[in-house]
């Protein structure tokens, strides 16, 4: 294993990257829950980044890879990832998540406005449809 040091700028850089992948596509809760789970484990996490280093060119080149493994070793790091993640995806997302609000609530809305409409019809007919 080698030794890398990685500067406090392009720790922000990477984190910015990380963050902005999972929050761009829409990703933001499930990367979440799997950094909160395992931010006990960092180091062994870090630990195994380094033997998917051949798997990881997906987001990644090859020596940014080995040093967000270096920068996911420290535990501040891993809140930091937390942290813009969240706030990345809040960001992002509240647009859209406002608009599927407004289409659930159109949707209930002519739910209930059909319900009430033949209620009132099998009132009106005495309940014989």
């Amino acid at each position: 294993m080698m030794i890398i040091e990685v500067s406090k700028e392009r720790t922000a850089e990477l984190i910015e990257k990380v963050a902005m992948f999972f929050a761009e596509r829409r990703l933001g809760a499930p990367a979440l829950l799997f950094l909160e789970s395992f931010r006990p484990l960092n180091f062994i996490g870090s630990q195994i980044m380094y033997f998917l280093t051949p798997f990881a060119n997906v987001l990644f080149a090859n020596r940014e890879f080995e040093e967000f493994a270096a920068i996911m070793g420290e535990r501040e790091n891993i809140q930091l990832l937390i942290k813009r993640i969240d706030e990345l995806d809040e960001k992002l997302n509240a647009e859209q998540r406002q608009r599927e609000s407004i289409k659930r609530k159109r949707f209930w809305n002519k739910v209930k406005r059909f319900f009430r409409i033949k209620n009132k019809n099998n009132i009106n007919n005495g309940g014989n449809e």
